[in-house]
């Protein structure tokens, strides 16, 4: 998505203090299937801007296909458009010496409110008859804090969601009611191999409600 240049700017403007890399714009068409939002870009995305191109992004994809979801007809974006990273120091297993490395972590609330301008962007623009949120991030960005995938997935919700106010300090609920459905996020997989048969059935169900947006 193109987006204007004083949003970009706004939100690097509220994001200059924290440890974020790049910005990765959110792709898919302006009227898709569904829009999946996510929790932020890693190191993949930074290199080639293509979000979920990592190997949470091949599972995402398989799920995605067996409820003839695809790239070209979903929206896919996240709660924070920049990769959050942390420094950590180590020593090298293989050299024994001493090494700075800066791997992924979860945005904080802070970064998360530093870009809400553009998720509530994405959404008025792009008006996606269902929004399904991939982890808890995404989750609680529109549903707020007491949401948990772990009690909520495969649910539908329809109601307001979580939006920035005028001040741009907080979030209120919107005056529009949307359609959200909790989902795993697609590396839960990675951590807890039992999960496997639970997210095929959650995105049945969201298969089933796209099959009923299209008659």
């Amino acid at each position: 998505m193109d987006y204007p240049t004083e949003l970009v700017d706004l939100v690097a403007k509220r994001s200059k203090d924290f440890q974020l890399e790049c910005f990765i714009a959110g792709q898919g068409p302006l009227q898709p299937k569904v829009m999946l939002v996510g929790e932020a870009p890693g190191r993949n995305e930074v290199i080639n801007h293509i979000p979920f191109s990592g190997a949470a992004g091949k599972e995402l994809i398989q799920v995605m296909a067996s409820i003839g979801l695809t790239r070209e007809n979903t929206y896919i974006t996240s709660a924070v458009r920049s990769r959050p990273y942390k420094i950590v120091e180590r020593i090298n297993k293989k050299t024994k010496e001493n090494e700075t490395v800066y791997p992924n972590r979860t945005p904080n609330k802070k970064e998360i409110l530093a870009h809400a301008p553009i998720l509530d962007y994405e959404i008025a623009t792009v008006r996606p008859k269902i929004i399904a949120t991939l982890g808890n991030i995404g989750l609680q960005r529109l549903l707020g804090s007491k949401w948990q995938i772990s009690e909520c997935h495969g649910e539908i919700y329809h109601g307001p969601i979580f939006e920035l106010t005028t001040e741009k300090n907080d979030y209120q609920l919107s005056e529009k009611t949307y359609t959200v459905v909790p989902l795993f996020h697609p590396a839960a997989i990675f951590y807890n191999r039992s999960l496997s048969e639970t997210i095929k059935k959650d995105w049945l169900i969201l298969g089933k409600l796209l099959e009923k947006e299209e008659k």
